[in-house]
């Protein structure tokens, strides 16, 4: 059986979990990191050595990194559907990936660092008005993009969706100030729609912490 490590609070293991209810896996999932620590031990170590969550084991495959856990699982089991088998199609996909690694995670972690995990009266309120300012400006190119398609790679759900869209949540649901932001219907649209998803409110529509 698929095994996952990592805290279900973390993003990045939302991503893991996402991707194997939609592939239809059964996996098993262990806590490790945050609060329940397990991540510097020699153990876990010895499978990623970065000590970062998550880690899967595929019948004794180890692989880290949340998105190349969702290409490998989408590849594996949803050819075709999540996994693109046409270049370009998967070449959207896999470029609204990456760029939510390269463009918009670091604001986004900003403002979830300073909304969620720090304490009040710590907070940098002028690192995260900038940060609210900046990420809209940088989610309201993938709205652009969406206003032709219900989807990033297209007009059906695939492995593209799953790392943007576990961030769309944290987005729409921070508890910052929305006055003076774009509109952006077409995000909103979208993420609605993955907020239909049984996977997404099983794994990615939980109290953030």
């Amino acid at each position: 059986m698929l095994k996952i490590y990592g805290r279900a609070n973390s993003i990045n293991v939302q991503k893991a979990l996402w991707v194997a209810d939609e592939c239809g896996l059964a996996y098993e999932r262990t806590d490790v990191g945050g609060a329940f620590g397990g991540n510097d031990q020699p153990w876990y170590r010895a499978m990623n050595p970065n000590g970062t969550v998550p880690t899967i084991d595929d019948g004794g495959y180890i692989l880290w990194e949340s998105n190349a856990i969702v290409r490998y699982l989408a590849s594996t089991h949803a050819a075709g559907t999540l996994w693109p088998k046409e270049p370009k199609p998967r070449g959207e996909a896999d470029r609204w990936m990456d760029w939510q690694l390269s463009v918009i995670a670091s604001g986004m972690t900003t403002l979830f660092w300073g909304w969620i995990r720090t304490p009040p009266e710590k907070r940098d309120l002028e690192a995260m008005e900038k940060a609210r300012v900046a990420t809209a400006d940088l989610w309201s190119r993938l709205d652009g993009h969406l206003a032709d398609r219900a989807y990033v790679a297209g007009d059906h759900f695939t492995m593209g969706d799953i790392p943007a869209g576990a961030m769309a949540y944290r987005w729409f649901n921070l508890p910052f100030a929305r006055e003076g932001l774009p509109a952006m219907p077409h995000l909103r649209a979208w993420y609605d729609r993955l907020a239909a998803r049984p996977a997404y409110q099983k794994h990615v529509m939980i109290k953030m912490t």
